[in-house]
């Protein structure tokens, strides 16, 4: 029978057109006679029976011919449209308006009823968009059969396109059985029918109801307050969540089954794209030699790829493990890059190495992000922290000042603000290095600091979703537990712009928004899973050593205030290292090397509070002039207006906004509950003087610069323009 079948469907596909024609010639046929016998009620006249005869062999093939131009001939009736209604109601127009003509020529009979003209016409558009109506509905039903449910949020246009794709695509496996939308009027309508069944309140009413499978939030350009308070409502059902791509990743407007996917941690902690200016960073990178260590890790992966597409001259990417780096050269080498791209194997401590790639490729800027990051390893191998993270930026820094290299961007992490790590100890020694390097140089050297970033390597997220894939328990060190949370790419992305912006020896941090309760997170990830919290128990083991309760971006000693970059805050602080700082440094190297930890632990701890902490004279004068530090004060200010809903930034709209943004220090804003617009000034962490008191001359620099221990060569000092 299936055999059969087959045959049947490829024969009418192979005559399909001449089987059409034949058809098409019968409903006229039949449509013309029924047209008679409803004039005369069934009892037609011996001179009406004559005159149909007469006239039927030139109404088929008037009917016939201009059936052509129209091409009713020519389409799958089982995808009929609008399109095809529009072309069989002027076509039988056409052909009554010919034959009708005709009629009253010599040719014609001596009476032929006006009222067949017209029902003839009407018949016959029915009868024809009858049949290829019948063929469509086949298919639809023939499409029907037992699927996924599927709940949708959201009433737009992409949930639409989705209901129409459900019912035209075949391979597809979900069924709609109604909406979820908040606007009152589209309560109770239908879209392809299916029905619109309440707003966001009536969820847990309509899923006991309905009992859907999964439910789709098909709001492309929700942001993630309203993705997070969808999650809040659905938390206590055991459902799975799906969503759309964001609106940004929807090519030509077009939404389809395929891109449903399932709602990740990133879409509830993911902020909205910073629209800022690309122009700047083709100024930087295109045209340049990009050197990138750490290239394979996950913050020097991305820095690669976004560097490749702003088309710099060479892309140097240095790793010491062969694996990663092999991988990030063969992704980018598929893209077929036009500029030449090197990877190289070396270890950043190690001096020869880093100065043969230096001389042999001449890099003209540097981002330097290798470093170990791992809190509880780095606890337990301090001397490796130091080899890697202190030796490793000091060997770079001072490479690339000799081979005159344009600039250095140092990736830092919170974890180096008020240090309780060994690792945090360590990068904030690299910080102070990269400072102590920047005086005097030819070479511009920055910082950039940013927190946790989510898929990197060592991430909670990966490990959260283990433990949940294995049945549990979750496992987190503290309830209170907060960190900084951004997206890699968002992450590299600002990085860059700081990097175009920068001034010679200034540190930048990254606008991380909230901190986020790992609790939560791992929460949010059980329900992501299509379970109930109640399902997968989370278990609290104590703190390690070294992590702290909440991270920090600004230490004590610091002041962060708005830079010339969105999302990007300018951190500044009245740093010394004496003299002799980078001779303690190779001091502490020596004792790593050696493996004599306990050392290492106590000169570290004496090394970061000697170059952190203010001399007691400027100390005091300093604090004579500053706020009082409080760093329990919330980020964001409070909404002048009901005075209970968080600020969110907010976009320019128009050129005024623009100008009033590039020349003033406020930003605008927007309430997250009252929908409240409006301009403020940003919060700044930290204390800030009213007016910063000009800097004192620094003579000991002058001094370490001319003796014995400074470079042989150093390049001339260049104010770089870097806007």
């Amino acid at each position: 029978m299936r055999n059969a079948a087959v045959q049947m469907r490829d024969f009418i596909m192979r005559f399909h057109r001449p089987l059409a024609m034949g058809l098409q010639m019968l409903i006229i046929i039949a449509s013309n006679r029924l047209a008679w016998v409803l004039r005369f009620d069934g009892n037609l006249p011996q001179w009406a029976q004559l005159t149909f005869w007469q006239m039927l062999p030139w109404l088929v093939a008037i009917r016939a011919f201009t059936f052509v131009p129209f091409r009713l001939y020519e389409g799958l009736w089982r995808y009929t449209s609008i399109y095809d209604l529009q072309a069989l109601i002027g076509a039988v127009s056409t052909s009554s308006i010919v034959f009708y003509a005709w009629a009253h020529t010599p040719f014609g009979p001596a009476v032929y009823p006006r009222s067949i003209y017209i029902s003839d016409a009407c018949l016959l558009v029915l009868m024809l968009g009858g049949v290829r109506m019948t063929r469509r509905l086949y298919s639809e039903f023939a499409r029907i059969r037992p699927g996924r449910r599927l709940l949708i949020i959201g009433a737009g246009d992409a949930a639409e396109r989705i209901v129409r794709d459900m019912k035209t695509n075949r391979d597809h496996q979900y069924q709609a059985i109604g909406f979820i939308d908040d606007d009152p009027k589209k309560l109770g309508r239908r879209i392809h029918g299916v029905r619109v069944l309440g707003a966001r309140q009536d969820v847990p009413r309509i899923l006991s109801e309905h009992r859907p499978d999964e439910v789709l939030i098909a709001i492309p350009s929700a942001d993630t307050a309203t993705i997070r308070s969808i999650v809040r409502v659905l938390e206590p059902f055991n459902i799975r969540i799906k969503t759309l791509p964001n609106v940004r990743d929807i090519i030509g407007d077009k939404v389809e089954i395929g891109q449903i996917r399932n709602l990740s941690v990133e879409d509830l902690l993911a902020r909205a794209p910073v629209g800022l200016d690309p122009r700047p960073l083709g100024r930087l990178i295109a045209g340049r030699r990009v050197m990138v260590t750490g290239a394979g890790g996950s913050i020097g992966s991305e820095l690669c790829r976004q560097i490749a597409e702003l088309q710099p001259a060479a892309l140097l990417m240095f790793d010491r493990y062969e694996n990663s780096l092999h991988q990030i050269r063969m992704e980018l080498q598929d893209r077929e890059p036009s500029f030449s791209m090197h990877a190289i194997v070396g270890d950043v401590t190690d001096q020869i190495r880093v100065g043969e790639a230096l001389r042999e490729h001449v890099p003209q800027i540097i981002f330097h992000a290798a470093a170990h990051k791992h809190v509880p390893l780095m606890e337990e191998n301090p001397c490796e922290a130091i080899k890697n993270n202190v030796r490793g930026t000091r060997v770079l820094a001072g490479a690339a000042e000799k081979h005159g290299v344009d600039r250095f961007i140092l990736i830092s992490t919170d974890k180096a603000v008020n240090p309780t790590s060994v690792m945090g100890a360590s990068k904030r020694l690299a910080e102070l290095v990269v400072r102590a390097q920047a005086h005097g140089s030819g070479t511009s050297f920055c910082i950039v600091r940013f927190g946790n970033v989510l898929g990197s390597n060592g991430s909670v997220v990966p490990r959260f979703m283990d433990q949940i894939r294995k049945g549990g328990p979750v496992t987190i060190t503290h309830p209170e537990m907060r960190r900084f949370f951004m997206l890699i790419p968002e992450a590299v992305q600002l990085v860059l712009h700081a990097a175009s912006r920068a001034e010679s020896g200034g540190t930048y941090m990254l606008e991380m928004g909230e901190q986020v309760k790992l609790v939560d997170m791992a929460r949010d990830m059980i329900r992501l899973a299509g379970l109930r919290p109640d399902d997968i128990k989370i278990k609290f083991i104590g703190m390690r050593p070294g992590e702290k309760l909440a991270e920090e971006l600004v230490g004590p000693d610091e002041q962060a205030a708005p830079s010339t970059v969105e999302k990007v805050l300018c951190v500044r602080g009245r740093w010394r290292q004496g003299a002799d700082f980078l001779a303690q440094i190779e001091s502490l190297e020596a004792l790593a090397a050696r493996g004599r930890s306990a050392a290492v632990v106590a000169t570290m701890k004496d090394l970061v509070g000697m170059g952190a902490v203010q001399p007691e004279n400027e100390l005091a004068e300093a604090q004579a002039h500053q706020a009082p530090i409080a760093f329990s004060a919330p980020l964001d200010p409070v909404c002048p207006s009901c005075i209970s809903g968080r600020l969110l930034r907010s976009r320019t709209r128009t050129i005024g906004e623009r100008v009033r943004k590039e020349f003033t220090a406020q930003r605008p804003f927007r309430c997250d509950s009252c929908d409240w617009r409006g301009w403020l000034q940003p919060p700044r962490v930290g204390a800030q003087s009213p007016i910063e008191p000009p800097a004192t001359p620094d003579l000991s620099g002058i001094d370490y610069t001319t003796s014995a221990q400074a470079a042989d060569r150093r390049g001339s000092f260049s104010p770089r323009d870097l806007l």
